[in-house]
Formats: C-alpha cells, sequence, structure tokens
C-alpha cells in the first residue's frame, strides 16, 4: 500500500494502464489512508458505501482488461470539493441549510473527472459557501492542518489540500475566489493552480452569465501531477459559454520541461510595506527567490504604481455584490437567514446596500488594476509574491482578527495577498516556498500574464524541481507518527 501511495498521479495513471497495478488495489490504498489518518483532520467527508466503491473499482479493473480506458484518472479515487455539484452525492456548501442535500448532477468539471475514470470516494470539506480561507462549516466541523492538526489547513479547498498532502488522495480538484486553491496549498506544502477564467468551466448551474471571480483548477503534490489533472478539466463547454473554444487541453500533457534561463521575475514582496506579515514570514518567502536564479532567471524587486487601498476597497465591493446576488434568498428568509455565518450576512448586507454606480465603479478600477499590471508584464514574464500573510493559525479561531502590530479591520483582510491576481484574473500558481522553524509551511504565488496558464505550469515545474520543498512530507506519515 505504501509503495502505491507514494507514486506521482502520473506514475500512478501509468502503472493502472500497464496493469501493474489493479484499481481495486488502488482504492484499497486510498480508503485504508483515509481510515488511518482523516479521524485526525478531517478533510474527507461524505463517503458513500464502501461496497459500492470497490463495486467501481472491480467494474474499472474489467474495463483495462478488456483494454478499455477511460483515460488519464482511470481507477483513481477522487473527492470532489463540496461547493460543486456531484450527481448522487450529498453537496451541502457547508452550510446547514443544505445539510443531507443529494444532487441530480454534475458540475461540468467533476463530469469530466468522472468521465476520465475517477471513482468518487466523497467529498472535500470546505467552508460554508466557500467564504473564509479556513475551513471550517457547521456541518461537518474543521478541517486540521496535514503538518500540525492543531493549525488551520485554510481553505475554501481545505479538505483537498490535506487530503493530497496525507496522501489520501493522488490528486484533488478546488476552486479558488479569493485563494481557496492557493490558501490551502500554502498551509499544506502541495500545489494549487489558479486557472485563467475560462480555462476551466464553472457551472452548469445556477450561476449567471457574468464574468466571476470564482474558477476551477486542480491540486496536487507537483506541477507535472496539476498539469495532468488539468488536461481533464480544462477545455470548453457549450453550456458554460466563457470558456475558451480555441484551448486544446492535451497541451497541459505534454512535457513542462523548458530553458528559462533569462526570464525576468518580478519580485513584489509585501507590496511596499502595504501588506502586513507575521514577522519571519516575508523572509522565508524571500529566500525561495534563489531557486528561481538558480534555473537561470534574473530576479529584481518592483512595486505597482497603484493606491492599493483603492483596490481592496473596489474588491470588498465587487465580492460583497457577488456574494449577495448569490445568497441574498436565504438572507431575505429568517429561518435560513438564522443558519447563516455572520461573516455571510454581513458580505450579503454589504452587497445590498451597495448602488449600481458604486459597483461599476469598482470594476472600473479592477480594469485599472489590470492594465497596470500588464504594464508591469512589459517588463517581467512573471511576477511573485507572499500567498498568505500568516502562517497556518490556530484551527479553533475563526480567522486572524491581528496580524503584528495591526488589527484586522475585516474577516478577510489577512489574506488581501491573494487579492492581486483575483482581481487581474491572471493564472497563478501556488507553490510550497519553505517550512518555519516550528515546521509550519509557507508558500509563494507565481503569477503570468494573460491566459499564460501553461507558461506558469512551466515556470513552477522547474522551480519545483529546484526547490524540493513539496517533496517534504508530513510527520503524519511516519507508520511510528505519535498520532494527536
Amino acid at each position: 500500500m505504501s509503495e502505491i501511495l507514494n507514486l506521482s498521479a502520473t506514475a500512478l495513471s501509468t502503472s493502472i494502464h500497464r496493469r501493474e497495478v489493479s484499481c481495486t488495489e488502488v482504492l484499497e490504498a486510498c480508503l485504508h489512508q483515509i481510515d488511518r489518518l482523516n479521524p485526525i483532520v478531517n478533510a474527507i467527508v461524505a463517503m458513500p458505501d464502501r461496497e459500492a466503491l470497490h463495486g467501481l473499482a472491480r467494474e474499472r479493473d474489467a474495463q483495462m482488461a478488456r483494454g478499455e480506458s477511460l483515460g488519464a484518472l482511470h481507477g483513481f479515487p477522487q473527492a470532489p470539493k463540496d461547493i460543486a455539484p456531484a450527481a448522487g452525492m450529498v453537496t451541502t456548501n457547508g452550510s446547514p441549510i443544505f445539510r443531507g442535500q443529494v444532487t441530480p448532477t454534475d458540475s461540468a468539471s467533476n463530469a469530466r473527472l468522472s468521465t476520465a475514470g475517477a471513482i468518487f470516494v466523497g467529498r472535500t470539506n470546505s467552508p460554508e459557501f466557500g467564504l473564509g480561507a479556513h475551513t471550517y462549516n457547521p456541518v461537518y466541523g474543521i478541517t486540521r492542518n496535514a503538518f500540525d492538526p492543531t493549525r488551520s489547513a485554510g481553505g475554501s479547498s481545505g479538505g483537498a489540500g490535506v487530503a493530497l498532502a496525507l496522501r489520501m488522495l493522488p490528486v484533488a480538484d478546488g476552486s479558488d475566489m479569493m485563494g481557496s486553491l492557493r490558501t490551502p496549498a500554502a498551509f499544506n506544502n502541495v500545489f494549487g493552480f489558479r486557472t485563467s477564467p475560462g480555462c476551466v468551466p464553472a457551472g452548469p448551474g445556477d450561476e449567471v452569465f457574468f464574468q466571476s471571480f470564482s474558477v476551477v483548477g486542480p491540486m496536487a503534490r507537483s506541477v507535472s501531477d496539476l498539469a495532468m489533472l488539468l488536461s481533464v478539466q480544462a477545455g470548453f463547454d457549450a453550456r458554460v459559454p466563457l470558456t475558451r473554444r480555441q484551448d486544446n487541453p492535451s497541451v497541459f500533457a505534454q512535457a513542462l520541461d523548458a530553458d528559462l534561463r533569462g526570464t525576468r521575475i518580478g519580485w513584489l514582496g509585501d507590496l511596499g510595506g502595504h501588506l502586513t506579515m507575521e514577522p519571519g514570514l516575508l523572509e522565508l518567502d524571500r529566500q525561495s527567490l534563489a531557486h528561481f536564479e538558480a534555473i537561470g532567471c534574473r530576479v529584481d524587486a518592483v512595486l505597482p504604481r497603484f493606491d492599493l487601498t483603492r483596490l481592496w476597497q473596489a474588491w470588498i465591493d465587487l465580492l460583497s455584490f457577488t456574494v449577495s446576488g448569490n445568497y441574498a434568498a436565504h438572507y431575505h428568509d429568517p429561518a435560513r437567514r438564522a443558519l447563516l455565518k455572520p461573516e455571510a450576512v454581513w458580505e450579503i448586507e454589504r452587497g445590498l446596500a451597495l448602488t449600481g454606480p458604486e459597483v461599476f465603479e469598482a470594476a472600473r478600477v479592477r480594469s485599472a488594476w489590470y492594465q497596470e499590471l500588464g504594464r508591469l508584464f512589459q517588463e517581467f514574464d512573471f511576477l511573485v509574491m507572499p500567498t498568505t500573510q500568516v502562517f497556518p493559525f490556530k484551527a479553533e479561531l475563526h480567522w486572524p482578527d491581528r496580524v503584528a502590530d495591526r488589527t484586522m479591520d475585516t474577516y478577510h483582510r489577512w489574506m488581501e495577498s491573494v487579492v492581486p491576481a483575483t482581481m487581474a484574473g491572471l493564472p497563478t500558481l501556488g507553490a510550497p516556498a519553505g517550512f518555519s522553524a516550528s515546521g509550519l509551511p509557507a508558500g509563494i504565488q507565481i503569477i503570468g500574464p494573460a491566459q499564460a496558464d501553461l507558461a506558469v505550469l512551466k515556470i513552477g515545474h522547474a522551480y519545483d524541481l529546484a526547490s524540493g520543498h513539496a517533496r517534504v512530507k508530513s510527520p503524519l506519515l511516519s507508520e511510528n507518527a505519535e498520532q494527536p
């Protein structure tokens, strides 16, 4: 079992297709790991009947014996994030409003995972409606960090990040609005990729025909594995009009090796002191720049010429506008309003109070920010900055209300570092950056120009090989580890 669990996802797919390992053996190995470690961290929830899962694995083995492969994920245990619908499974969105809700259809991305041969063994836990970068909710409880279960797993794809780090899953899916793929990647020493809008279909369902902040993307323990999953997720879907027809998803499954000598990296750091950082974190993140230099990149510090306070105000206005549009119906129903967490109520009330001109002005600021980053990309090929402003914090906290010597004025101010890439709609890789003296993981963001998803993966792959950070395993993976 340990040999199966330690395979990369790409190697696992090859082994299954060569019939060196059976889909049943892979399922049993992952279920054993879930049984061993999930009670500690609570990453995977709503698991279906085990006999049904074994039946699916036997079916995948029979297909393989006939030479019938469903795709790259043939026989892969998967657990879709508990936000996007998965047919026949409970989809709660982390909210008691939807406790026990079984959805009849798949989201477009989940359908692609299933069509490619994945076996859904449960759901990965997420905060209520995906709000806040700390995975806890009143339905399933707290998901705990893979390296220190007393700490937060990040979010909102927190369950996915932990399940990956602890080898419960070979790869994982997630979504990202305000760092929901990037923050749990940083907190759990894995990779999370915020794709360009339209690269992976989000929906179909109740989504409106409107360019959203939220995107769907992959998580993995290496960039090669990340790219393999993205090759399954990506591509045009006629039901989702903002997906890109011209992209060929198979490009992501090709070799990522590239000569990066002379590549120009712009280091944004803490944006000239605008971001309040936990002591020691910025220095740790800055050390990761040496790995870019080792692969031939030139790294220079740079600051955008922009009013970052204005950018933050535009962000929270557009976020509240989006959240209120999605969830105001719950707010207007007194019974359901009582079940909403305070942060959701705050967002909805802010959104309902906004005027049309205020929303338009926020969009104007967003557009100006995109143009400013476009100016920087005339000088640099990629931009790099910290993923988070804090190390993983105590799991029982709702959110950090103070960072260093500064009080946080909103529930999400402590995660402002992920806003620049989100507001510009740029492809961004969350990558490991090392560990604190006490062993807590940290991460950086590699931001690319518009729609340069493959280029970001290529430099991320080279960084992955040079740094080796992602190959550091959680102490919980040791067979002799003392279980807290």
